[in-house]
This record gives structure tokens, sequence and C-alpha cells, in this order.
């Protein structure tokens, strides 16, 4: 390998764009441009738009084509674990090795007498920190609601024994999405499987799977799974990750029809709000910007929580920048960020998102080239 390619391989581990990864790894694959448009299907100009930095990845489908085409997985492209960057991201980057040491040992054989609802309290704690997209706080809760969750079982039987079972698999679901964002996949999945095996009702564990299996860009091992789960409890939310898995595979009839089921299901505002946020997905995934955009703006950001509202900032971001509209794109991410910041930061379409507008932006220029900086980009 030549010293530029290595140089080149070296930038990419920094937590950069995807496009500049991208050209390594297809070098390192002795690949030219055309063949790697060839292999997926991929318009010869929005790859070296991608390349060069003037376009960015907003698609999952797209993403996990390029993978593919180089024998890659995911994160090799978006360049996941990041670097830490900040206080904030430190502390949960150590939560992430706590865990995996967790994943090491034996389960207790012991109990520390945690009473049920100092337990339910801790849980009550980390579901709020996941709902609003507070990372931190989230990572500093698990481990010891893990922990205490293990011990607990140990002595707890009849109903009590089957609530802590509960928000002990609760609790590894939570894990395994906090590790699923950070990049570690592996572990992410590993817990999964720890979670499965201690409850009846697997449907929690079953729906991390699916958003799991799609960050992983597996859409048809993700649609298994929500046929499986579909089998435990039909929901709009299993039915809105099937829409997205066959919006990633070019199947928009389909996901158009999990969409209408997913709707039907709706039981609150939230979840309706949850419904159209899928369907601006799924238009994203086809390459329709004004529908991603028109979905965006009619789901009620009011009755979402700070981690959903930030996904949704994020998916209107860029399909007001595919638009045309970057100072428009960037005031998204700039609310989105403010919604849940380190989520934003870590979220490897919206870092892409940012990296391409630092040279397009005017009005928000200064401001996109901060938020940059807090990303670790700059």
């Amino acid at each position: 390998m030549s010293n530029l390619v290595i140089r080149k391989l070296d930038e990419t581990a920094a937590g950069g764009p995807i496009g500049t990864r991208l050209a390594a790894w297809r070098r390192r694959r002795g690949l030219a441009l055309n063949d790697l448009a060839s292999r997926t299907g991929l318009d010869l100009g929005y790859l070296t738009g991608l390349e060069v930095g003037r376009d960015w990845v907003d698609r999952r489908g797209r993403l996990a084509k390029l993978a593919h085409a180089l024998r890659l997985d995911i994160t090799d492209l978006t360049g996941q674990p990041y670097p830490p960057h900040g206080e904030d991201h430190v502390a949960v980057r150590a939560v992430a090795f706590r865990l995996r040491g967790h994943l090491a040992c034996r389960p207790p054989n012991t109990s520390t007498g945690v009473s049920l609802e100092e337990l339910a309290e801790l849980s009550q704690a980390a579901a709020q920190a996941d709902a609003t997209g507070d990372e931190q706080l989230l990572a500093l809760t698990l481990p010891e609601l893990i922990q205490d969750a293990d011990r607990a079982s140990v002595a707890a039987s009849g109903p009590e024994r089957d609530e802590v079972v509960r928000m002990r698999v609760q609790a590894q679901v939570m894990a395994a999405g906090l590790l699923r964002r950070l990049g570690y996949k592996d572990l992410a999945w590993t817990l999964l499987n720890q979670a499965r095996a201690s409850t009846r009702e697997p449907l929690p564990v079953l729906v991390e799977e699916v958003r799991l299996l799609i960050d992983l860009g597996l859409p048809e091992y993700a649609l298994a799974r929500t046929k499986r789960a579909d089998d435990v409890a039909p929901s709009w939310e299993v039915a809105a990750l099937a829409a997205i898995a066959q919006a990633m595979t070019g199947r928009r009839q389909e996901a158009e029809q999990l969409l209408t089921t997913a709707a039907d299901r709706v039981t609150d505002a939230r979840e309706s709000a949850l419904v159209i946020a899928a369907r601006a997905t799924v238009a994203a995934e086809h390459g329709n910007a004004a529908e991603a955009s028109e979905h965006a703006r009619m789901a009620d950001q009011a009755a979402l929580s700070g981690a959903h509202r930030s996904s949704l900032l994020v998916l209107a971001a860029a399909a007001e920048a595919r638009q045309g509209r970057a100072d428009q794109a960037a005031a998204r991410l700039l609310a989105a960020e403010a919604a849940a910041p380190l989520r934003l930061r870590l979220d490897p379409f919206a870092r892409d998102l940012i990296a391409a507008l630092t040279t397009s932006t005017r009005v928000q220029a200064v401001a996109v080239k901060v938020l940059a900086e807090r990303a670790g980009l700059r």
C-alpha cells in the first residue's frame, strides 16, 4: 500500500466526512470511480461530489450500497466510534467500556438487597434520559441500573421478579441503543442477546434489533425481525421500522402500505408524529427531498421528546440542503443540537451534512463552523 493511501486511511480514523473515507477505501480496493458507480448504481457525479466534499450521505440505502460494494462494515465508512470530543463525549465513551466489562462478567449469585422502589426510580431516570436524548446522563445511569437489576433478579420471586426482569431488559435495550449510536454495534448485539435470554416478551429486544440491523445496512434481515415482532405484538413502531427497511431496498409501494398500517395503529399525538417522521424518512430514502420536507413540517414537534425531535430536525435539514437551502438546513441542525446535543453530534448523517455545509452556508457560516468544531470535525 502506498504512503499516500496509508495517510488517507489514517485521516479517515479522525471522524471526518464519509466521502473522505470512501475515497481512501476505494483506492485501497483498487477501484476507479466508474467501477464504484457501476457496482452501486449510483451516479458518477454524486460519487465525485461525495469524495471531494461537495456532497454528503443522507440515505441509509446509499450508505449500505457503498459499504457492500467495498466489502466493508457501515462503520468503516462512517468512522464510528468517533474519537471523544468534549467532556460529555469522553464520559459516554468510558461507560461503553464499562458495559463491555459487564458483558464479560458472570451473573451475580447474591442480591445486594436493592428495593424494587429504588430500582424503579433508577429505571425511570434512565428512560427519561433516553427519551430526551441526554446521552451523558443515560450513560452515567445505565451501569448501576443494570448491575442492580442483575442482583435484584437473584432474590426476587413471583410478580416482583417479573417486574425486576422487565426493568432489567429495558435497561439492556437502552444500553444496546446507546452502544449502537456510539458505533459499538457488535457489543450492542451481544447485549441484546443477553436481554433476549431473560424475557418471555422480547418485543423491546426485537425492536432494538431491527434498529441495529437498519443501522448496519441490512434491511432484509431487519424485515425478518419485524415479522417476528409482529407475531409477538403488532405495533405502529414495528410497521414504521419495516417501512424504512423496505424503502432502503427501493420498494416504495410496500413501504407506503406499512406506513398506512403504522398510522392505523397509533394511539396518541406522539406516535402519530413519529409515523409522520417515518414518512419523511421513506421519502428521503427515495430521493424526494420536497416530500420529505413537507412531512417533516407536518409532524407535531411539540409532541416529540428531545431525542426524536432532534432526529426529525436532522432529516428536515438534509431535505432543505438537497433543495439548495443551505442556511435553512443549518438552522435545522442548530435546533437539533439544542434538542439533544451529543446525540446530534454522534449522528453520522448529521456529521456528514455539517461537514458539507461548512463551505456552502452564508448567513449561518460562523454557526456551522462552531458546530463542526463541537462535533470534532475541524
